[in-house]
């Protein structure tokens, strides 16, 4: 029976549990390389929170700032003086997205969310399993999300997810866990090799 529950009570789960592990990590661990080039857990975290009070100006002025396409670096610039104490109490007074995060029902802070969680998992080797519930809902928005690339990535490819009910597009299959898929969909290399399928060789070259 599909989910009553709405989006952006997923997007509050997910930054919940990502808080809850957040907590139990060490101060070396928030200096940590993540899956995001350049990127350590602190700036992670940064980014994901960088949105959450942010006006539309304020936006427009992130662009211009970061040549639009630099303007998560320029948020996660922003935050850089938060020590991860203060970053935490950030995320907590907004594990509900708000702002821009809070577009598409709170769509752009579930995927953001998860996916980053996932970032700062896998680099520390902490894997977890993503309910069910949110990665069915995450997946089907990926593929035709612009500002995520997985269009190029996945052309010409059937992905199929082997633990949950999702597959998407024609052509040589990849299958693997709903979350290596979407690592691997998101850009992420260090999901591919997780995958199989005829169609696998294709997508890890494309993503290395």
């Amino acid at each position: 029976m599909p989910s009553q529950r709405s989006v952006m009570d997923l997007a509050y789960e997910e930054r919940r549990d990502l808080a809850a592990y957040l907590r139990t990590l060490s101060d070396a661990d928030w200096q940590a390389p993540t899956l995001c080039t350049e990127w350590s857990v602190k700036d992670v975290v940064a980014h994901v929170v960088s949105y959450e009070e942010l006006s539309v100006a304020g936006l427009l002025q992130r662009f211009a700032r970061g040549w639009i396409v630099r303007a998560n670096e320029v948020g996660v610039r922003d935050f850089a003086a938060y020590t991860p104490a203060q970053l935490m109490d950030f995320l907590d007074a907004h594990l509900r997205p708000q702002g821009l995060t809070s577009g598409f029902g709170g769509m752009i802070g579930l995927v953001d969310g998860t996916v980053h969680h996932q970032d700062i998992r896998r680099a520390l080797g902490h894997p977890r399993t993503i309910p069910a519930e949110r990665l069915e809902r995450i997946l089907p928005a990926i593929p035709g999300n612009p500002r995520l690339g997985a269009g190029r990535r996945i052309r010409g490819l059937r992905l199929r997810a082997t633990d949950v009910d999702w597959q998407h597009g024609a052509g040589p299959e990849v299958l693997g866990t709903g979350e290596a898929v979407l690592m691997a969909m998101t850009g992420r290399p260090a999901a591919v090799d997780e995958l199989g399928g005829p169609g696998q060789p294709i997508l890890a070259a494309r993503l290395r």
